[in-house]
């Protein structure tokens, strides 16, 4: 089996025209539409990922949302504060290692945290629409195979 020529030369790149510069924008454009949606309850769209990873059990402290978002601990630390001081999260030791700080949400944070898979449903959506299923599993499929190319 013969490996296709890589998709980009020197001579042909143009930065508007790379996959690197459409998914950023891709993602600027979902990350300002659930700033819209939240925008009423205060809340952003780096903070509804936290709040979201959270309650999900995808993350439990700082370093771990800065490693899935890919951000410095300290803007993560520094976002987590103003989630902290709106009421939505809280800090606790962890009571198996004190130095471990984990993060849960209060009870306003669990009331919050029941409407943003529906804020991400719709925004999601609106970004799809016109793409038939097919091409929906498609898009899932190459954005996942780009994600093993690079790990």
């Amino acid at each position: 089996m013969v490996a296709p020529s890589a998709p980009y030369s020197v001579a042909s790149y143009t930065p508007d025209e790379s996959v690197g510069y459409l998914v950023a924008r891709v993602r600027a454009s979902l990350f300002a539409a659930v700033d819209r949606e939240m925008a009423p309850l205060g809340v952003s769209a780096a903070q509804f990922v936290i709040l979201l990873n959270v309650a999900q059990a995808r993350a439990s402290c700082a370093a771990d949302l800065a490693r899935e978002q890919s951000t410095d601990t300290g803007s993560m630390t520094r976002m987590i504060d103003r989630l902290v001081r709106k009421g939505l999260l809280r800090r606790a030791r962890d009571p198996k290692d004190r130095r471990v700080v984990r993060l849960e949400l209060t009870e306003p944070g669990r009331r919050l945290a029941r409407k943003l898979p529906g804020v991400a449903v719709k925004v999601l959506n609106h970004h799809l629409r016109g793409f038939s299923g097919a091409e929906f599993e498609q898009l899932k499929s190459l954005l996942r195979r780009m994600l093993a190319n690079a790990g």
